[in-house]
């Protein structure tokens, strides 16, 4: 193995639905001095799959915003929009193996269906063995079986049945769009990611996607979910809950708030000094087993 393939690589995956705010941010900085603590890369991805909620300008904005923050990244920014031809490929594989069905239901049929642990509603079954006469795909999904467990570096030992907690999940929908689970699994594989650093929010989406790494014979990469930034009503900060735009703060002050929320303990002082001085710092006291090992916490008022 040389050098350069044993160094771990970690990724920050944003979406432009909107401006960076403190949430985000926490993903970006635990995930970037994860992977740069250990020597390691650190990539920058636009998950931009879902194109009905891109905002016109929002990547050039963040991206524009973690240069402003004293981010660096490792190559070219991969956008998920200019990737189809990779996620057809995965699809063309899962049916070929058997494990991708059709799918004709609409969520008006599922409406009484069971809840997800994510708040999903659980497929029932309804087109596993075929199509119903008369009725014409309208996505695609993928066999849910089997347990998938994994150790999360904050959240702990994770389990899950797929079959009764998730049930057969959507891989293209019926928009004509891949899901976010295939699209990041073929994309963290491309780029070599060994390493998942991202909010606590995801934790749910794991098990699929640990299941697809296996059905498409891809490595997995290890996971760690750090806790989500709430406001005062513990609802998670985001564009829908009106949270503050990182661009609202001093840069220097907006990277403290983000260590202190996890966990670390920059001295005040920092939140006042050049940009380049609080990444030294980071870099040389960095600890992830200091991060809460909670799903989520309120964030404080610079947020």
């Amino acid at each position: 193995m040389s050098p350069d393939r044993a160094r771990p690589v970690g990724r920050f995956a944003p979406s432009p639905s909107g401006a960076l705010h403190f949430g985000s941010l926490i993903a970006a900085v635990g995930s970037f001095l994860e992977a740069r603590t250990q020597g390691g890369r650190w990539l920058l991805r636009i998950e931009d799959v879902d194109t009905p909620r891109t905002v016109p300008g929002a990547a050039e904005a963040i991206v524009a915003t973690l240069a402003r923050l004293g981010f660096e990244w490792d190559g070219e920014i991969v956008c998920q929009s200019r990737r189809t031809e990779a996620y057809i490929a995965a699809l063309d594989a899962l049916k070929a193996g058997g494990h991708a069905f059709a799918c004709a239901c609409t969520r008006r049929e599922m409406a009484d269906s069971a809840l997800t642990r994510d708040g999903a509603r659980r497929y029932p079954g309804t087109c596993r063995g075929g199509l119903p006469r008369g009725r014409s795909a309208r996505a695609w999904r993928v066999r849910a079986e089997g347990m998938i467990r994994f150790d999360d570096a904050v959240q702990g030992p994770q389990r899950e049945d797929l079959a009764q907690e998730s049930g057969d999940y959507v891989v293209l929908r019926a928009d004509g769009l891949f899901a976010y689970q295939l699209a990041v699994v073929v994309d963290d594989a491309e780029a070599g990611v060994t390493q998942v650093v991202r909010g606590a929010d995801l934790l749910d989406s794991t098990a699929r996607q640990i299941h697809l790494q296996q059905l498409l014979g891809l490595p997995q990469p290890s996971y760690t979910h750090l806790p989500v930034a709430t406001n005062a009503a513990g609802e998670k900060l985001s564009k829908q809950t009106l949270a503050r735009a990182v661009d609202a703060a001093p840069p220097a002050a907006a990277l403290v708030a983000a260590l202190r929320f996890l966990g670390q303990a920059p001295p005040t002082a920092l939140a006042l000094a050049p940009v380049a001085e609080v990444w030294r710092w980071a870099h040389a006291h960095w600890r992830l087993a200091a991060v809460p090992h909670r799903r989520q916490a309120v964030a404080d008022e610079l947020s």
